[in-house]
């Protein structure tokens, strides 16, 4: 964290800027996807992926905001993808923000406060492009990515390790059960 300190004491003296949202990214829709035949870009929902069409609404990397249903599902897309209606894409200034670093604080903002509705949690661009966001220079926004992509990649790491370990216990929790409750092999007679 030092290094990070050093660069805004560094580069902005005065603090770091913040700026809404609609002054580094421009939010778009999303469209049907109905009409597309199957094919290899992901289609987003707020949900997540939800199949894969023969065209993309978008090619570069962006950021994928839910606008209705889970809130708090926040992706990062940097291959060509579609979107349907209950997520927004970004198209993001990369002269002014790093996309990871968007996504980031994008996450850290926890959308689902910001729900304008009283049925299905839902966000409008209106409020979505007046949300400030904090936007030092590109050299700290990297140096933070960094650092976050290293930490995710730890957690991977450990998830999978975990994972591993967790199938290996319920093995062997089903071989001693096997053979702690098999009575016929240990002489046991059934009546």
């Amino acid at each position: 964290m030092s290094k990070i300190q050093d660069l805004i004491d560094e580069l902005c003296p005065d603090g770091i800027v913040y700026k809404p949202i609609e002054k580094v990214a421009k939010i778009k829709n999303g469209r049907d996807y109905k009409h597309l035949n199957s094919g290899r870009y992901p289609v987003y929902g707020s949900g997540g992926v939800m199949t894969h069409v023969d065209d993309f609404i978008y090619d570069k990397v962006s950021v994928l905001i839910p606008r209705k249903g889970s809130l708090g599902n926040v992706y990062y897309q940097k291959d060509p993808f579609w979107v349907v209606d209950t997520i927004f894409y970004t198209q993001i200034d990369e002269s002014q923000i790093i996309p990871k670093y968007f996504y980031h604080v994008l996450i850290k903002a926890k959308l689902a406060e910001y729900n304008q509705a009283g049925g299905v949690p839902s966000l409008t661009q209106k409020v979505l492009n007046k949300i400030e966001i904090p936007v030092p220079p590109l050299e700290v926004q990297k140096e933070i990515v960094r650092i976050l992509d290293r930490f995710t990649l730890l957690e991977a790491e450990l998830e999978a390790e975990l994972e591993a370990e967790l199938e290996a216990r319920r093995k062997q929790y089903a071989h001693y059960r096997d053979s702690l409750l098999n009575f016929t092999e240990m002489g046991g007679a059934r009546p």
